[in-house]
């Protein structure tokens, strides 16, 4: 029998609101007791002093990117979920733009198949089936054949540009019972953009993404969830007019959850020029290169005052979650031009100490409020039960060490790609073990 006794450790509970130093035994993945002094210790108890850590429930994110199957020189199954382990996540959602894309039932077995050959004791893996027909956005997909299979909702992670099949779409899920997410986003107001426009992308020369490709793009989504009733998740939120779209929608009582990527809370389009200053963040990037491949996202970053919005619409729970979206990408499709590369990248493994030191250590958001966002909002938004740390429940959860420094190097990342923009960066903050019952 497997005995842990975690002394000293300051717990983390968003689920019961509880942020307390506790000691904590753990018998065989099943959390025994917290107390704040455990003195009657069994025989054979592994005794750990904690103090300085911090045990929390394990993360979730809503949506990432896989390579395997179709592109596993950017990432397989297998090193995707041992990032996660490292990054604290026990529940990882992948977007079906995999080769073939789950968007039959074949395509489903075929990752299916992958799974049974990962290593045991990784995280729970779960998969978003397609909305349309080999993730294109021209029809449906097979989706009540996907929604008897244990697709965790549907969604292409790409924008949908055709309202009228997204009204269909949204009519004919709704009995599914599943959850749907969309990414808000006019590709024709978007054109070739590589940048937030604004002053910053006219000084770096690079061609912008006005606001308003992803606003008109939610507003249109919005209505259609007023009218069809189904519940919609809204991917990828980065513009300032989008929180008062998302809030004053949550006032009317519309059907909608939201999440923003992690990077966005962190930098914003300033970081683009290499210079710290410019990039918004209190200790968010302490060195970039000018015109780092690496900060070319989908959304692009906003710009400050995006960036702040963004930050206290999650404080208000406006933002339901903070989602990941790791996107692994090759040296060689990073190592081109900024606008030239495709947009996309890492962050299992970063996003815990990154936010931590960029967000809860200076003041920005309370440690329960991070791991609100990271883990119970997640888990909610995928309609899951999040994960708690409480007596007689399986133990599902990280021990972190906020202070221990580590260099992002490709030797020192699970992920099979090193396309971050922190990558040579020293950064303190480290997941020292992860439980998955």
């Amino acid at each position: 029998m497997t005995r842990e006794l975690l002394q000293n450790v300051r717990v983390l509970d968003p689920v019961s609101k509880i942020d307390r130093t506790a000691d904590i035994l753990i018998t065989e993945n099943q959390i025994e007791a917290i107390q704040e002094n455990i003195t009657e210790i069994p025989a054979d108890t592994e005794v750990r002093n904690c103090r300085g850590l911090i045990l929390g429930p394990g993360l979730a994110d809503i949506y990432s990117h896989s390579g395997e199957p179709g592109f596993e020189e950017r990432e397989t199954l297998e090193s995707l979920m041992h990032a996660a382990a490292a990054g604290g996540f026990t529940r990882v959602a992948i977007l079906p733009d995999t080769s073939p894309p789950a968007d039959n039932l074949a395509g489903l077995a075929l990752l299916q198949q992958h799974i049974r050959n990962l290593s045991p004791g990784l995280p729970r893996l779960y998969f978003w089936g397609a909305l349309t027909a080999g993730v294109k956005g021209q029809q449906m997909a097979e989706l009540g054949e996907l929604a008897s299979s244990p697709v965790v909702g549907f969604a292409d992670g790409l924008p949908l540009s055709n309202p009228a099949l997204v009204r269909r779409l949204l009519e004919y899920i709704q009995p599914l019972n599943k959850s749907v997410a969309l990414w808000p986003c006019d590709r024709t107001l978007a054109g070739n953009g590589a940048a937030r426009e604004g002053a910053v992308s006219v000084r770096l020369g690079l061609p912008g993404i006005p606001a308003s490709a992803e606003t008109s793009a939610l507003a249109a989504i919005l209505e259609l969830v007023a009218s069809a009733g189904t519940p919609v998740h809204i991917m990828r939120v980065s513009t300032a007019r989008s929180v008062e779209l998302i809030r004053d929608a949550k006032a009317r009582n519309l059907p909608v959850t939201a999440s923003v990527t992690w990077m966005h809370l962190l930098l914003n389009v300033g970081a683009i020029s290499g210079n710290s200053q410019d990039s918004g963040g209190k200790n968010a990037l302490t060195a970039s290169v000018p015109y780092d491949p690496n900060l070319h996202l989908e959304p692009p970053l906003g710009n400050r005052s995006d960036q702040l919005a963004l930050i206290q619409a999650v404080k208000d729970g406006v933002i339901d979650a903070i989602a990941i979206d790791h996107n692994p990408r090759t040296y060689e499709e990073k190592t081109v031009a900024f606008a030239d590369s495709p947009p996309g990248a890492i962050g299992l493994e970063l996003a815990l100490p990154l936010l931590w030191h960029g967000l809860v250590e200076t003041g920005e958001f309370s440690a329960l409020e991070l791991w609100r966002v990271l883990s119970t909002g997640p888990a909610v938004c995928l309609g899951q039960t999040p994960a708690t740390v409480a007596p007689g429940v399986s133990a599902e959860l990280i021990l972190f060490d906020p202070e221990m420094s580590w260099t992002v190097e490709g030797q020192s990342l699970k992920s099979r790609s090193a396309n971050t923009p922190w990558l040579g960066q020293q950064i303190a903050g480290k997941v020292l073990q992860t439980w998955v019952y």
